[in-house]
């Protein structure tokens, strides 16, 4: 293996000396605008999350109801109220369009990068601060949810500075740093529910009893003052919703979309108490390598007070959330903001070259070869949907939709041959993190939502033609609603009405008349049944 790179090294060091002259603070601007702001309106709305979300946003003005939400007319109990008053200030002020709904989440997902310097620069040390950022912002679960148009990257930002105060607290028991901790709890749970409370609670208990402190958390926990913040935050919309909507909600919301989620599985988001595992080498993609290491180092690092608390904060969340009968990806993102404190903290700790960049050149590798990928998925597969998408990915994923990971992929293979003198590691992965956000925006998001849904966008955009009602039939794509800028009931559809549904679906609805096609997609008019003469 060629160890020396006389070419490239000048070059990234003359980089790294012009990036020295440049404010920090333009920097962390040009960092998060990139992460978060660069591109956020140029996909279509993602279902089925952005596109409920959205649509429930929409209803909200539409009704003028800002207590409770719905979703194509029928109540929505998915999630408290936060998110989609954020969503809707903004709507109000730019418009119905996919930046305006995803900006509340960008805007939420800087501030928790934001944060989370702040805490490094105090609490680690100011060399830290800014690679913690870059590192945050550059994590590949983080890139996506934080522009993503649903409640997450507003309940990662309560979270991190709730849990942050109380490391606060315990290294400095002041009242304020409580009262602050328990006024993002009670945004985190007017933002997503009793989880914004349970991880904040759970964890501190058992970081305290660690510490043999439980008087410290005891006191901090019957302060009055604290709860009154909490309650007056919290209790307003949750009695009005409770007073709207009576039992309902309380078998909606608490028991079906908060203790129904743990204990049973719902919408097929099943798995086992090893899913976690994987999606944790993926989730902080490009820096895989710099996890591995100091995961393998946990017993040396466990006796510092701040990595014993962030620790035990990702220990609580990876392990509550691996024994949930309900298990996504994104939930694990409550545990990382610990992770990238602490990789972030012993970034030089990783040496191996061979670890640190071997995840990206396969996960890069993988997005270059994405395509066979996908056709090789649904082989076999006579589904007419099925099909039609897999026509419309293969003209997403041209020439153009190669270049971007393969540059990502040739530069990490580049950044594999340099020496350490050259080039430290982590240094080489924060670069690689840029670039991953670069292929993401120009790559690979546009192709995905060029053919999963654009054609609904297209559909929908069509349907507003027609000044008549439009049913969803076997379908949940609440995007068209959004697009639609209109109500669109789920039920069986009555003869004469225009049906939107998936070309597979069709031959289980009876007689009907095309209208428009894009792909799977189809907006159709229901006819009525043919009666046969005897």
């Amino acid at each position: 293996m060629m160890h020396q790179m006389p070419h490239t090294a000048p070059v990234l060091q003359r980089i790294g000396q012009w990036l020295n002259h440049i404010p920090q603070p333009i920097l962390l601007l040009a960092l998060l605008s990139l992460a978060f702001l660069y591109r956020l309106g140029s996909q279509a709305l993602f279902d089925l999350d952005e596109g409920a979300f959205s649509a429930a946003t929409v209803e909200m003005l539409q009704r003028h109801d800002f207590i409770t939400t719905y979703l194509n007319g029928e109540p929505r109990f998915d999630k408290p109220i936060l998110i989609y008053w954020l969503q809707a200030i903004s709507v109000s002020l730019l418009g119905v369009n996919e930046w305006a709904l995803r900006l509340p989440s960008a805007l939420a997902a800087a501030a928790w990068m934001w944060a989370l310097l702040r805490f490094a620069r105090r609490h680690v040390n100011p060399a830290s601060a800014f690679p913690t950022a870059v590192i945050g912002a550059t994590a590949f679960f983080v890139t996506i949810i934080g522009r993503a148009a649903i409640a997450d990257a507003m309940l990662n930002l309560c979270l991190t500075l709730a849990m942050l105060a109380i490391y606060q607290y315990s290294a400095q028991p002041h009242r304020k740093t409580i009262y602050t901790a328990f006024f993002w709890i009670g945004l985190g749970v007017l933002t997503k529910g009793p989880i914004a409370i349970i991880i904040p609670l759970c964890v501190s208990f058992i970081y305290f009893a660690w510490s043999r402190e439980l008087k410290t958390w005891l006191g901090a926990l019957l302060q009055p003052g604290a709860w009154i913040i909490f309650i007056v935050i919290v209790a307003p919309w949750y009695l009005l919703e409770y007073r709207d909507q009576g039992q309902a909600f309380i078998d909606g919301f608490i028991l079906k979309h908060n203790v129904g989620r743990f204990t049973a599985t719902m919408e097929g988001h099943g798995g086992n108490v090893l899913y976690y595992l994987p999606v944790l080498l993926f989730i902080v993609m490009p820096y895989t390598g710099l996890l591995i290491t100091i995961i393998s180092r946990i017993k040396t690092t466990f006796t510092n007070r701040l990595d014993r608390f962030l620790w035990l904060w990702f220990g609580f969340v990876f392990i509550f959330f691996s024994f949930s009968n309900t298990q996504l990806p994104h939930y694990l993102l409550y545990g990382v903001p610990p992770l990238i404190l602490l990789m972030s903290k012993h970034r030089e700790q990783l040496h191996s070259r061979v670890l640190a960049y071997l995840p990206a050149i396969l996960f890069f590798t993988l997005l270059v070869f994405l395509p066979e990928v996908l056709q090789l998925a649904v082989q076999g597969n006579e589904n007419l949907f099925v099909q039609a998408m897999r026509t419309q990915a293969v003209h997403a994923m041209d020439m153009q939709y190669r270049l971007w990971p393969a540059l990502a992929l040739l530069l990490s293979l580049v950044f594999l041959m340099m020496s350490r003198q050259q080039l430290r590691p982590w240094q080489g992965l924060t670069i690689l993190g840029v670039l991953q956000i670069v292929v993401i925006m120009q790559a690979v998001l546009p192709a995905v939502a060029t053919f999963q849904q654009e054609p609904i966008k297209q559909v929908a955009l069509h349907a507003r033609q027609f000044d008549e009602p439009v049913v969803m039939w076997r379908v949940s794509l609440p995007s068209f609603s959004v697009y639609r800028q209109a109500i669109t009931p789920d039920r069986d559809p009555k003869p004469g009405e225009l049906v939107f549904t998936q070309i597979d679906k069709l031959s289980a609805l009876g007689p009907y008349t095309p209208i428009f096609q894009q792909a799977g997609i189809v907006l159709v008019r229901k006819l009525p049944a043919v009666t046969v003469q005897k």
